[in-house]
């Protein structure tokens, strides 16, 4: 039965109590409110289609994103930027709102403000960790309400890239790698790379089409330079893998340095992407990434393995399908191949 208490002025508290469901209760301004809201509870447990909100009404999306930060995000590999991209969304105006209160209006404005200042795929990413968080939350901790992402519209995203890195772009960008970053004084100059692990990495990359992170993790006790092999025990697609080395590959790792702590290349991602997207700029090359090197290197080991399947065994797709985006051979290429 509902009970309806006056709890001062503006103030009525509608309390709903029957058999086999929790004590539910409710505050509103004015009792014609508290009568209705607790009338509707009461048919509900009436005919057996109730769900307490009550979770939902009291807990805010700041706090769900949280616990997914702590809970969730350990689990996952790019767990340091994911929880990074969830942070900043959580201090969003939206974060302060309670769940039961979101609406798929909320998030087509938040989509729509965010395209005027950030590129389709970032938004997408940043609609789909909303997506995410809230998933969890309505599966698993007791939020009982409808995802309201799922009926938001995503941004259309053409982010598909065939940037090759021609000879003459290889040079220069090379010299930039091996400038002397100190003065006839001995103090550091200006420009240059002082992090001596980056020409090795993009060389090695350019010859393999590894990733930077799987070229990065790579360690000593897991390379035969024999046998031409380095293993990979965990990708970014989860499954471990052997990558053939070519002889040039090989005669780079055996020049490199050891690293006490196993390592091959002994440094991080932050320390290689602000340097490398400098030397880039000094060199003069236009929009070229880091992992432009893996379309590159597919390219080039492609002329050598023109079976798709042994090409996708050394890069590491799954999806043969997939392999036609960094497979970017030239129509100049094409037409020597023609003859």
């Amino acid at each position: 039965m509902a009970v309806i208490r006056n709890r001062g002025d503006f103030q009525y508290q509608a309390i709903v109590r029957r058999r086999g469901y929790e004590e539910q209760t409710r505050t509103f301004t004015t009792k014609k409110e508290a009568q209705a809201w607790a009338i509707n509870i009461e048919s509900e447990m009436v005919r057996g289609v109730f769900v307490s909100r009550v979770e939902a009404e009291r807990t805010m999306l700041c706090e769900v994103i949280e616990r997914y930060i702590h809970e969730v995000c350990p689990k996952h590999k790019g767990c340091y930027s994911e929880t990074l991209r969830l942070r900043a969304l959580a201090r969003h105006p939206l974060g302060r709102r309670f769940m039961a209160t979101l609406k798929p209006l909320d998030f087509a404005r938040y989509r729509d403000e965010r395209l005027k200042i950030r590129m389709p795929g970032t938004v997408q990413r940043e609609l789909a960790l909303f997506s995410a968080v809230i998933e969890v939350g309505r599966r698993e901790w007791g939020l009982n309400i409808t995802n309201p992402l799922s009926m938001v519209s995503k941004p259309t995203v053409k982010n598909e890239r065939n940037r090759r890195l021609s000879p003459n772009e290889e040079t220069l960008l090379m010299i930039e790698f091996d400038k002397d970053t100190r003065d006839a004084n001995g103090q550091l100059a200006a420009g240059g790379v002082r992090n001596i692990w980056i020409k090795p990495l993009v060389l090695v990359a350019l010859e393999t089409a590894m990733r930077r992170g799987e070229l990065l993790s790579l360690r000593w006790e897991n390379i035969d330079l024999a046998k031409q092999v380095a293993f990979l025990p965990d990708t970014k697609n989860g499954d471990s893998r052997s990558v053939p080395l070519s002889r040039a590959a090989v005669a780079l790792l055996q020049g490199l340095p050891r690293s006490i702590d196993g390592r091959v290349f002994a440094t991080s991602a932050d320390a290689v992407k602000k340097p490398f997207s400098r030397a880039v700029k000094r060199a003069g090359l236009l929009d070229f990434h880091f992992h432009d090197t893996r379309h590159e290197a597919t390219t080039r080991l492609g002329r050598k393995l023109p079976n798709i399947i042994e090409l996708a065994r050394v890069t590491g797709h799954r999806d043969v399908n997939m392999l036609k985006r960094y497979y970017n051979i030239t129509a100049e290429e094409l037409a020597l191949k023609i003859g």
